[in-house]
């Protein structure tokens, strides 16, 4: 716990300093390129109480969250099987490769063409965005595990589910949460990305009202809401993640 509080406390450091150089960049650019942090969350409180952020929200929840899902359970179920199957790995590594190196704003548009402004396009480009990055963690994970343990546990005759959760799932967490991690924040940002360019009712539809309108006070409140978002997504999916890890880690050796 005491851990915990630390690295608490330092995360909050850090959001702090972060506030800080905010409020300078206002301070040395002035309003008109940049707004003051207490003007930016005033906007996002009103934006909160008046109802307005609610339905925005939901859309981009749906888009950004349910693409990140699909992308990561099919990226997750990919790698793990390629990483099993050798044949299969060498077929499937070169084609999430190419994926992987498409950039966003390429599937961005891509997806308005093929299900218009305010269809799937912003849930496909996430999934679509997050699906190699969780792959190519996934299957590097299998590929650098320790057969030695698996070999183990076949040994004093352990049910694949229990060799799966004690021996293969803490050792796949280790390369596959900093992927997860990546991929969730491309999520938003790539959710949003294509709501701005589409159109679209959720947050990224706000954002590109707030620019026609030349109101950057208002587009820092819908991108502080985004960054809330992130955060609390984080802790919600991949903090309970963190924590099965550090239990199956073995505590470091008394000096």
């Amino acid at each position: 716990m005491p851990m915990v509080v630390a690295r608490g406390a330092w995360g909050l450091l850090g959001l702090a300093g972060l506030g800080l150089a905010w409020q300078l960049g206002h301070d040395a650019l002035g309003p008109f390129v940049l707004p003051s942090p207490a003007e930016t969350v005033e906007r996002l409180w009103a934006l909160i109480v008046t109802g307005q952020a609610g339905p925005a929200l939901a859309v981009t929840g749906v888009n950004a969250i349910g693409g990140f899902l699909v992308g990561a359970l099919l990226g997750a179920a990919l790698g793990v099987t390629a990483g099993l199957l050798t044949p299969l790995g060498a077929t499937l590594r070169p084609v999430l490769t190419v994926m992987l190196g498409v950039p966003p704003i390429a599937w961005v548009v891509l997806a308005l063409l093929w299900f218009g402004p305010r269809g799937l396009a912003p849930a496909f480009t996430v999934s679509i965005t997050v699906l190699p990055i969780v792959f190519s963690a996934a299957f590097q994970g299998i590929l650098a595990r320790d057969q030695k343990l698996s070999e183990m546990a076949r040994v004093v005759g352990a049910s694949p589910l229990l060799s799966f959760r004690m021996l293969l799932l803490p050792q796949l967490l280790d390369p596959l949460l900093p992927a997860l991690a990546t991929a969730l924040a491309f999520s938003w940002k790539v959710g949003v990305m294509a709501e701005v360019l589409g159109g679209g009712t959720g947050i990224g539809g706000m954002i590109a009202t707030e620019r026609a309108h030349l109101d950057l006070a208002g587009t820092m409140a819908w991108i502080l809401l985004v960054v809330a978002l992130l955060l609390v997504c984080d802790g919600l999916l991949l903090a309970p993640m963190r924590r099965f890890l550090r239990t199956r880690r073995p505590a470091p050796a008394a000096g």
